[in-house]
């Protein structure tokens, strides 16, 4: 069955009361409307048509991408006028319609309602609601058969009685739904020409309303102010923190956990409260976070362990190594097996080899650092002369001590040591020490300022 599919995300959601376009208010770091195009790819449609009108162009940077195109409705007049302003661009045999606005549509939704779609019958999502205030309401006869959509604002009492609302997502033949958005009128309350009044057209011609339910009411829950989208933020969470535990993540507190992107894990990993994983981020086997920490685009090997208050971005922690508290790795950083950076660290496109060890207090610029060094606490690589990074390379077995300045470029040779307080800005020799600081000098009996 080929297929297109037509988002609608055109409206400008002035409850937000935001400059940015509601379908770009993010769910989990990423765009309402990003979560919807990556929903509906996994359909496979032929084309992905994104109806844009208020914030057209910020829309159009922020969706970039080449599987995507864009129809401008420069009127907003209603969601049947929308779907109507990309029928031009519609080639495959069937539409499917979504919503910029409803960030957690599932594909297995979609799929279970696209097997109601023929060349004689149509697909509707509905859902059943306690309380369906807001929702269009399905008008069945006494066979169960959809008749007709009444929206909300044009119910009358006994309409408004109905528990099963409509969605809004739909599907059907393209040369169909053509034919019933050029007849649609815009005599209602709105004053807007309604997609869902297709419906009685459908029924009207003898054409099948099938219906396909959606069993998470929240899977098909817009957000049209800050508190629905943060709604939908707990929810998706809560999916997230539920998918992990099925895997065999320890989440000690589900509630306090977040996910903005895409994780992989093995077994055994324990996660601490508030921990934030951003991006593309792989977990290995009986792997340790500790509370408060953000892991973004990051590799933690088998055995890892994360302290708390450690923050990792491009990073790459190695087999039984471990960082923090109060770490921080940055882009590039690699941490071979059993290495170990303390409490406030700093790293940088530096690489500690294994067993490698920078305890405390410390800054490692664009370094590279050999198996079993150890780095003294305050130690610096002077690696930025204002206009150009350099490297500093450290042998195996070498020893820094404390609030070393190492002036890069600079190699320090297989088991060197540098005298603590020193700052080195020529190569040391393998095994030799270098001591760069002034001689001590002690004046006798010296005057101590007073204040005048």
């Amino acid at each position: 069955m080929s297929l297109d599919i037509v988002i609608l995300a055109a409206g400008q959601g002035t409850r937000m009361r935001s400059a940015l376009p509601k379908v770009l208010h993010p769910i989990a770091g990423k765009s309402m409307l990003a979560h919807v195009v990556d929903t509906a790819r996994k359909l496979k449609p032929q084309s992905i048509q994104v109806v844009i009108g208020h914030g057209a162009e910020t829309v159009r940077e922020q969706l970039s991408d080449d599987d995507v195109s864009f129809v401008v409705q420069s009127e907003q007049l209603g969601t049947g006028h929308a779907v109507a302003q990309a029928l031009p661009n519609l080639k495959a045999e069937n539409t499917l319609v979504l919503y910029g606005d409803v960030p957690l549509i599932e594909a297995s939704t979609l799929e279970s309602l696209l097997t109601q779609l023929s060349a004689n019958s149509m697909a509707l999502l509905t859902v059943h609601l306690d309380n369906p205030a807001g929702y269009g309401r399905i008008m069945r006869n006494e066979t169960g058969a959809v008749q007709a959509i009444v929206e909300h604002k044009d119910a009358n009492p006994e309409q408004l009685k109905v528990r099963e609302g409509n969605t809004g997502i739909l599907a059907a033949p393209r040369e169909r739904m053509a034919d019933w958005l050029g007849r649609l009128s815009n005599s209602n309350a709105q004053g807007e020409y309604y997609l869902t009044d297709i419906i009685a057209m459908a029924v009207e011609e003898g054409f099948m309303v099938a219906t396909e339910t959606a069993n998470d009411t929240m899977e098909v829950q817009g957000a049209n102010d800050r508190l629905q989208l943060s709604e939908l933020e707990r929810h998706y969470q809560k999916r997230a923190a539920e998918t992990l535990m099925a895997q065999g993540v320890t989440l000690l507190d589900p509630s306090r956990f977040d996910l903005r992107g895409e994780v992989t894990v093995g077994r055994d990993v324990f996660i601490d409260i508030n921990v934030i994983l951003e991006g593309k981020v792989e977990i290995a086997d009986n792997v340790s976070i500790g509370p408060n920490c953000v892991i973004k685009d990051s590799i933690l090997r088998s055995g890892a362990v994360v302290k708390a208050n450690s923050h990792l971005e491009g990073a790459e922690v190695g087999e039984g190594a471990d960082c923090g508290p109060f770490a921080r790795l940055r882009p590039g950083t690699v941490l071979a097996a059993n290495a170990h950076v303390g409490n406030f660290v700093e790293l940088k496109n530096t690489h500690l080899g294994e067993g490698a060890k920078a305890g405390h207090l410390s800054y490692l610029g664009d370094s590279e650092i050999g198996a079993r060094t150890n780095i003294g606490a305050g130690t610096i690589t002077c690696n930025y002369d204002g206009a150009n990074k350099f490297k500093t390379v450290m042998g195996e077995d070498v020893f820094i001590g404390s609030n070393s300045s190492l002036v890069a470029p600079l190699n320090l040779g297989d088991g060197s040591t540098t005298g603590a307080g020193s700052t080195i800005t020529a190569d040391v020799p393998a095994q030799a020490l270098a001591v760069g600081r002034g001689r001590q000098r002690n004046l006798e009996n010296w005057p101590r300022p007073t204040k005048r």
